[in-house]
């Protein structure tokens, strides 16, 4: 396993490939929770999804408006969905 991945539990993998598939959640919501860049979040779901499964979510990625800060509307202040759970000091919040 890749050394910069092996340092993330099970638990936070799940939660940074739910966070990539995401469309609201920006790579720099990533980044900020998680310290990865994007090039960093595309090898990981290179390496974890199945080859079909990844080529599906970078077609996505590239026409999502919403994936990029920069492409975002001004509207959209926040890294999360209002009905997500609350993340703080970059720690996933408790799953039941």
């Amino acid at each position: 396993m890749n050394t910069k991945f092996s340092s993330f539990s099970v638990l936070e993998l799940d939660r940074i490939i739910e966070m990539a598939w995401e469309d609201r959640t920006t790579f720099d919501a990533i980044k900020f929770q998680f310290n990865l860049s994007e090039a960093d979040v595309k090898a990981l779901m290179k390496k974890e999804l199945k080859f079909s499964s990844y080529k599906l979510w970078r077609r996505r990625v590239e026409n999502c408006k919403t994936k990029h800060a920069a492409k975002r509307s001004a509207k959209i202040d926040r890294f999360k969905c209002s009905r997500q759970r609350a993340i703080s000091n970059n720690k996933i919040s408790k799953r039941r």
